[in-house]
């Protein structure tokens, strides 16, 4: 593939005044070029990220490493040109060259590159059948470890390549389980165990380190499973996360924790206590501090959980302390500063994503940085340096340089300014109310593109799924905010009971109350919003919702018929069925109340749509990935299937190649041309302004 200057061109070319803007299409969000997050330099001098260059032919996209001074004094320039794709580039300690992973011509799978930063091209220093990921140089810069998946048992790369070649052999296809679980979003679990490679750059081989029977956390992409390992600042160890009790999935809690393991080989040690599940492990600079994310695991009382920050330290750091204890917001993404006195976090607050400065060994957190719009994600420190990611629904990412005494950034790149000039993006709106039950609820609004004065336009309701997490400011591949506003609506995103970034209690009160008051609260801002926004047309109402938004979507028919139309994608509508089927172990009996056998106990039947479905109708579409094992295909089989039976209008749009979410280009674009269709179709003509309830 010919290499274009597009990128070049977004980074250097002035922005042109632009006589009239226009409305987003499909083509401008998937085409734009995308950024990943930085990764600084041991100095703080430089960071490298990745651009992607997107195309609706997967052969045709392209993804290059690029870099760029912190201080601002030079813009972007691009590392590399090649076919494959680069991931998890890493600095070496003395900042002279880099080490990522990319499958390059002749490669069979991932490999580990190094490349000089002074000039020359980059050298393959793995020959593997099997990807390479999660990239660490041992503090010496002599030897790389990684990580990747090998054949069950094999303790050596020939052993691996040995079982593999024995495995393509095999006349039969069948896939055997003797524990649970045996798939995971949209992959089956094959068999392989997570492995730790340490390769010497000078060596021809990387010696493998053993962990089994230890496992790492799902990928949900399907790349594997995530051990995290990182050196031990004096080289001579590895410290990882994995799990032990995997394998009884369907009747405990799976605890994730941290293990060292010798780097010469030996057995691991595990270095956290039970009771919670310890994530993401960091060394401070100064190597007296491990610090993780830390889970608790459920009681009778409570479900959920923030993420806390914890801090390991004395001999094997196995002297644990939380460092936001008392602080009631979960810890994202976090960076250790220069003097490893201070700790910065990513957190969603209030419909944000902020970061906060905590002392290192706990205390209060402050306020470092709040964006104005968007938020930060891929938070990195070295030196006195401080960058990120900065992000919002006008615009899908830009690095930036943190400067906390100011608390602002610094923008370090310009990618897609003269098509995002182009575009006529309005921001989203803000607001808060106080609902029935007494709490305050945040939402945010999506203007259409114009508003002309004395003309009404409909609105369009989109919860977010989880149902754990948070709508916010934020640019989306998936479901694109002014794609879906497009042809003339108002979007309406509300943090309904349940959504995270709003406190601990907050967010655990909908494992009790999984449906109901969640989407009161939703029926509730409808009104809100058009108290504040007359031009809202409450005659012309619509309702889209994905996996969890897709559950409600069929909570919403069974009780209510004020939407002109449903748009339904990955929802659940049997909770009993969908049980059987989908890849969740004890977390869905949790959530319920009770076990399943435990007839009329829990939520299993006074909240599962199936059990409301005669009063079903109100028109849906229903789109779904058939290899989706979160919520697989029978539960929109069976949404469709009943709303046939009551002769209410329905479309079912299937993609076999997808899982849960609609990942290809071309499959993006047809399932975005199906959802603007259905709406357009019934936002045309007026219809019920009221709830009717039943």
């Amino acid at each position: 593939m010919l290499k274009t200057l597009a990128v070049i061109v977004a980074f250097l070319v002035p922005t042109a005044v632009q006589a009239q803007k226009r409305i987003i299409s499909h083509e401008d969000v998937w085409l734009m070029h995308r950024i990943g997050d930085p990764a600084l330099s041991p100095d703080g001098k430089h960071a490298v990220f990745s651009v992607t260059e997107p195309s609706y032919d997967s052969e045709e996209t392209a993804s290059d490493l690029w870099i760029v001074a912190t201080d601002g004094s030079a813009g972007p320039r691009r590392l590399t040109a090649s076919r494959g794709a680069e991931s998890g580039a890493i600095f070496s300690p003395d900042g002279k060259s880099l080490a990522f992973s990319t499958k390059r011509e002749g490669d069979e799978a991932d490999q580990v590159y190094l490349l000089p930063l002074d000039g020359g091209e980059a050298r393959r220093i793995t020959n593997l059948s099997s990807n390479a990921s999660s990239l660490q140089f041992r503090p010496d810069g002599k030897a790389i470890l990684f990580q990747t998946m090998l054949a069950a048992g094999a303790r050596s790369i020939e052993e691996h390549d040995d079982r593999t070649d024995r495995e393509k052999e095999r006349k039969d296809t069948a896939r055997a389980y003797d524990t649970f679980p045996v798939r995971f979003w949209n992959f089956y679990l094959d068999g392989r165990e997570p492995a730790i490679l340490v390769q010497e750059l000078d060596a021809a081989t990387p010696t493998v380190i053993p962990v089994a029977p230890l496992r790492g956390s799902f990928n949900p992409t399907g790349g594997g499973e995530n051990l995290s390992p990182v050196w031990t600042p004096d080289g001579t160890g590895i410290v990882f996360q994995a799990t032990a009790n995997r394998d009884r999935a369907m009747f405990e809690e799976i605890e994730t924790a941290l293990y060292r393991v010798p780097a010469a080989g030996g057995s691991p040690q595990r270095l956290t206590p039970p009771g919670a599940s310890f994530t993401s492990p960091r060394f401070s600079p100064d190597g007296r501090s491990l610090y993780a994310h830390e889970s608790r695991n459920s009681t009778e009382k409570q479900i959920y959980f923030v993420t806390r920050l914890a801090r390991m330290s004395g001999p094997d750091w196995k002297n644990v302390s939380i460092v936001s204890t008392s602080w009631d917001r979960s810890v994202g993404g976090f960076a250790v500063s220069a003097d490893s006195r201070s700790l910065y976090v990513e957190a969603e607050d209030d419909g944000s994503v902020k970061v906060f400065r905590f002392p290192s060994e706990g205390g209060a957190p402050e306020l470092a940085y709040a964006p104005a719009s968007g938020g930060l994600s891929g938070l990195d420190a070295a030196g006195a340096v401080m960058v990120a990611k900065h992000s919002a629904s006008t615009d899908p990412g830009q690095i930036v340089r943190l400067n906390p005494a100011g608390k602002d950034t610094t923008p370090l790149t310009e990618l897609n300014r003269d098509r995002l000039a182009e575009l006529e993006l309005p921001a989203p709106e803000h607001f808060w109310f106080t609902a029935r039950n007494g709490k305050r609820i945040h939402s945010v609004l999506v203007p259409p593109p114009s508003i002309e004065a004395g003309k009404t336009y409909p609105l369009v309701v989109f919860p977010h799924g989880g149902p754990n997490a948070m709508s916010a400011d934020a640019f989306s591949l998936r479901w694109n905010y002014h794609l879906l506003t497009s042809p003339g609506y108002y979007l309406l995103m509300t943090n309904y009971t349940g959504s995270t970034g709003f406190g601990e209690k907050f967010t655990d009160d909908i494992e009790r109350d999984v449906l109901r008051g969640p989407a009161l609260e939703i029926l509730e801002a409808i009104a809100e919003a058009e108290k504040n926004h007359p031009q809202i047309d409450l005659t012309r109402q619509a309702a889209v919702g994905a996996s969890y938004g897709g559950y409600l979507m069929n909570w919403f028919n069974s009780t209510t018929t004020q939407f002109q139309c449903l748009v339904n994608h990955a929802g659940a509508v049997n909770n009993e069925s969908q049980y059987g089927v989908n890849d969740g172990g004890l977390s869905r009996e949790l959530r319920m109340g009770a076990p399943i056998w435990e007839t009329g106990k829990g939520q299993w039947f006074d909240q599962s749509p199936i059990r409301f479905s005669s009063v079903w109708k109100t028109p849906m579409l229903i789109t779904q990935g058939e290899l989706d094992y979160r919520v697989p295909l029978s539960e929109s089989m069976t949404t469709f299937k009943l709303l046939q039976r009551l002769k209410v209008p329905t479309r079912l749009v299937l993609f076999p190649d997808e899982g849960h979410w609609i990942l290809k280009g071309p499959n993006s674009r047809r399932h975005m041309e199906e959802v603007l269709a259905w709406l357009g179709k019934y936002l045309q003509q007026r219809g019920r302004a009221t709830s009717e309830s039943f």
